[in-house]
């Protein structure tokens, strides 16, 4: 039963992601914590498990997405290169954060992350554009910030990164696009991070430190070929409706992890 439970979730993250746009770690990640207290995983390592599992499914879901944005030319590769550096570093510094922070008290964490999402997804607030993109310093700095809270989280960066570069003027499609290909190297870093931290733990067998490999293969086999599918049905169904609904999940789901 806990194998069928896998594929199930990449099924939905990709479809979440290819449909409304948002990462699949504000899915997966809650989803795992259940699903791993569910088959008794030591409270003391769950939640790291289900962050560092996250990431490491989103080296091989956004490849495929990547790749789509830059033949449409969505990729500012430029201004990519220096913002990188910031993300991957940023993802190592979270991943070390994260293996300090109580199980419990990054559970609550996510909770009130996943509800801040929410609000911002429910009400459209979007930044104006208003300035100008840093230089290189600046945009390794911003990285950093943004990629060591999406390394803690479990996310690619995308509810971070595509609000920052709209602010600085980038057009929508561009921003969107450049800020997935900004995911793998928080994915690639955050994910090494959280196999290293986890390595001398007491994590469950098939496990390569934080990350579990059962749940990685079983989420990504799934989610691949979903997020194409939710790609088509975005120009079908009524987005900004399902992303409200969404909005209202993340709220319980939020909830329910403050409350425990």
């Amino acid at each position: 039963m806990e194998y069928l439970i896998y594929p199930a979730l990449g099924i939905v993250a990709g479809l979440a992601a290819g449909l409304l746009g948002v990462g699949g770690g504000l899915i997966i990640v809650p989803v795992l914590i259940y699903a791993f207290s569910a088959i008794q995983f030591s409270p003391d390592v769950l939640t790291h498990m289900a962050v560092g599992t996250s990431l490491a499914t989103i080296i091989i879901t956004s490849s495929g997405s990547v790749y789509q944005h830059h033949k449409k030319g969505a990729v500012l590769w430029p201004v990519l290169t220096w913002f990188a550096f910031g993300l991957a570093g940023g993802a190592l510094l979270g991943a070390k954060l994260a293996d300090i922070i109580n199980g419990r008290v990054l559970q609550m964490l996510f909770g009130v992350f996943a509800i801040l999402i929410a609000l911002q997804m429910a009400a459209g607030v979007k930044p104006k554009a208003s300035r100008e993109l840093p230089g290189k310093a600046g945009l390794s700095l911003v990285g950093v910030v943004i990629g060591s809270i999406s390394a803690i989280f479990g996310i690619g960066g995308g509810s971070l990164s595509v609000p920052f570069l709209t602010w600085c003027n980038v057009k929508m499609q561009q921003a969107v696009g450049t800020s997935a290909a900004g995911g793998m190297p928080i994915a690639v870093a955050g994910a090494f991070g959280f196999i290293v931290t986890g390595w001398d733990e007491s994590t469950p067998e098939y496990s390569f430190g934080y990350v579990y490999l059962p749940a990685l293969l079983g989420i990504s086999v799934t989610s691949v070929i979903f997020a194409q599918v939710g790609a088509r049905l975005a120009h079908r169904l009524p987005a900004a409706t399902l992303k409200k609904i969404f909005a209202a999940l993340l709220v319980v789901v939020g909830v329910k992890l403050l409350l425990g």
